[in-house]
């Protein structure tokens, strides 16, 4: 051991000895280093268990992986018949991945993984720059155990792919709000355009908040920053649409129709599906209504997932389910829009667990300082972090529609803020009176019992929190002795500080365990009162190989080797399953809900008639767009319902042949009726 003189925490410096690391590491490092491994960990723990992951997703990696053609436009399916509902830049990656490890639920969920791990150094260097170490360090280990982070990078949903390109250009911009240097601006404003070619105007929260950070923050002239700015947003612009452009600028015959539009324009899908809807509902191509889709009568066996909701009152006239109370916010399990809806249920265990501690440190920041211009760091800590935060925090709560791990979004933010806001009560818990650390312990012991009332709504036991009760009273006691003794009033803090993070930490590594965490849709551990949640969500995205009618698959196999599509389906829900067993193309004739206009019965007939298609699933469907009315007509017309026979009787539904997953009958086309 050797005698060292360094700061202690962030005050005065004490003699003290210090256990030396081997290879030279810093306590720092270490530090870092095991909450890099806690991140993996939690992120990698039993990863086989995602499967398919989701299956949409993962039936367009299998496609993609086929032609540049497909890759380049992201082709939902082999045959190149419709676009996949979001930019290609997250799902190239994946592709990538496949074509490395084949085409496989860990390989396809692996970049995620990384960019997961790779947002905690991250975070922790853009918080220790103007906060300091201890703060990084905090912040660090909150994303780590952020439960919704943890569910969205176990997945192929391109969410964790977004956060670590936000993660980078918020980098480049706090370079260019120091040095005023053009060039640092331009970087962020490529990234963030790299990260609206992942989820379109999803990647846009934070810019309100980049904006701002430059204008009031950066050291140089207004006139400078203006121009700086306008010319920022010229590259943000061309990035943000250069493959939208090349898209909307290729024949509409030489690519594939544009999922979920109605026009087949890639800008409808920017600003409609993927834009305006989020805000004021509606989910896509042929519905614009906000009401959750219609689900058909099951046959043969081939049936949604059961549910506890499905009852005689949901029910509608031709046996199907309408879906649940409350619209879209019941379907996706995002409840109703309104101030609160982040921290109570269903969504409060996303990421709600620190919100009230971030909201506050938000107050911390502004009113702990007098505004200066340009701005201080603490300022320029509260437009950054705290306008992030809070621009998503007012749009996921007034938002029609979206999906719960859409809020990964405010980990970042808020993981900042966590640290931010930690480090700041402890300056004043070190330096001030005795009411302050009053107000300090207050706080935890509020936060705390938010935090169990939570997890009541979700798990009927919360004993485990029992021991952060215990931490938080002892951590009461030690910080209010002698306040000279900056021993105990730095054990006392920590204790603090450990007790604010158990119980999301506990929900982290549940999250983790728990396999329906990582499902099509993903989201943080949903506990046991299940009878509050919707799963229709995760089934409209769930229906894989278990959609699957295996003899059906069989026959197919040996009566389409001379035809380009194996077969034609109502929607991606009745296809990704055939997609996945068999990498062949499945025409998705509504696209991925059944309401896209991608097919016609006019362009059936032409594919009938040219030899790329034999063989239907008419009738039924799955989604909101059911059954097309003049497929079926035609369907009825022109070809023949396959006999019973041809499948030896094993999908015998009285007579009707062979049905699909979501009903229909298997039509054969092109022969005598």
């Amino acid at each position: 051991m050797t005698q060292t003189t360094t700061p202690l925490l962030s005050g005065s410096t004490t003699p003290h000895r210090e256990l030396a690391l081997p290879f030279k590491l810093t306590w720092v490092a270490l530090a870092l280093g095991l909450i890099v491994l806690l991140a993996a960990g939690l992120r990698l723990y039993n990863l086989q268990s995602v499967g398919e992951a989701n299956t949409y997703y993962t039936a367009a990696i299998k496609a993609m992986t086929q032609s540049f053609h497909n890759f380049f436009f992201a082709a939902a399916e082999p045959g190149g018949s419709v676009t996949v509902d979001k930019p290609p830049l997250g799902l190239w990656l994946q592709a990538i991945s496949a074509l490395i490890f084949g085409v496989n639920g860990v390989a396809v969920v692996l970049p995620q993984v990384v960019a997961g791990i790779l947002c905690v150094p991250i975070l922790f260097t853009l918080v220790r720059r103007y906060f300091g170490v201890v703060a990084g360090l905090v912040a660090a280990f909150v994303l780590a155990v952020t439960p919704v982070a943890i569910a969205v990078e176990r997945n192929n949903t391109m969410d964790a792919t977004l956060v670590l390109t936000l993660l980078l250009a918020t980098f480049a911009l706090l370079r260019a709000t120091d040095t005023g240097k053009l060039r640092w601006l331009l970087l962020g404003a490529v990234l963030v355009g790299l990260g609206f070619n992942i989820k379109m105007l999803e990647a846009f929260l934070p810019l309100p908040a980049f904006y701002t950070l430059y204008l009031f923050g950066a050291k140089i002239g207004l006139r400078r920053k203006v121009i700086h700015l306008v010319v920022a947003t010229l590259v943000l612009v061309a990035v943000s649409f250069s493959w939208a452009t090349v898209v909307q600028l290729t024949p509409a015959d030489q690519r594939p129709y544009i999922g979920s539009t109605t026009s087949n324009s890639v800008f409808e899908l920017i600003f409609g599906y993927n834009g305006l809807n989020r805000l004021i509902g509606g989910i896509g191509g042929g519905d614009r209504s906000g009401n959750p889709p219609a689900i058909p009568p099951a046959t043969n066996g081939f049936q949604p997932p059961a549910n506890s909701q499905n009852d005689d009152a949901n029910a509608r006239p031709d046996g199907g389910f309408q879906g649940p109370p409350g619209g879209l916010g019941g379907m996706f399990n995002t409840g109703t829009a309104g101030p609160l809806r982040l921290v109570t249920s269903p969504l409060a265990n996303e990421v709600g667990w620190l919100l009230p501690f971030g909201l506050f440190s938000v107050a911390l920041l502004i009113f702990g300082s007098r505004l200066r211009f340009p701005l201080t760091e603490k300022h320029k800590a509260a437009v950054l972090w705290g306008g992030w935060l809070l621009t998503a925090t007012v749009f996921f709560s007034i938002a029609g529609f979206f999906h719960p791990y859409y809020l990964v979004m405010l980990a970042p933010p808020l993981a900042a803020l966590v640290g931010i806001g930690a480090t700041l009560l402890w300056n004043g818990a070190r330096t001030r009176g005795r009411l302050l650390r009053i107000v300090i312990v207050a706080l935890c012991a509020g936060l705390l019992a938010f935090q169990v009332f939570t997890a009541s709504k979700y798990v009927d036991n919360v004993a485990w929190a029992i021991p952060a009760a215990v931490i938080l009273a002892a951590g009461a006691v030690l910080l209010m002795l002698r306040r000279d003794v900056i021993r105990y009033t730095a054990i006392g803090f920590a204790c603090l500080l450990l007790a604010g993070v158990w119980v999301p930490t506990v929900w982290a590594s549940l999250t983790s365990i728990d396999t329906n965490a990582s499902s099509a849709l993903p989201e943080a551990y949903a506990g046991t009162k299940t009878q509050e949640r919707f799963p229709v969500g995760n089934m409209m995205a769930e229906t894989g190989r278990e959609s699957v009618n295996p003899v059906m698959l069989n026959y197919l196999q040996a009566n389409t080797k001379d035809v380009k599509f194996m077969l034609a389906v109502g929607s991606s829900m009745q296809g990704t399953g055939y997609v996945l067993a068999t990498g062949r193309p499945v025409l998705y004739m509504g696209g991925f809900s059944g309401g896209d206009p991608v097919v016609d019965a006019d362009k059936i007939a032409q594919l009938v008639t040219k030899g790329e298609l034999r063989y239907v699933l008419g009738g039924g469907g799955f989604g909101p767009g059911g059954g097309k009315a003049d497929v079926t007509a035609w369907l009825q017309a022109n070809c023949k319902v396959v006999p019973t026979a041809d499948d030896g009787g094993a999908t015998d539904n009285g007579g009707g042949g062979f049905r699909g997953f979501g009903g229909g009958s298997l039509y054969e086309c092109g022969v005598a009726s």
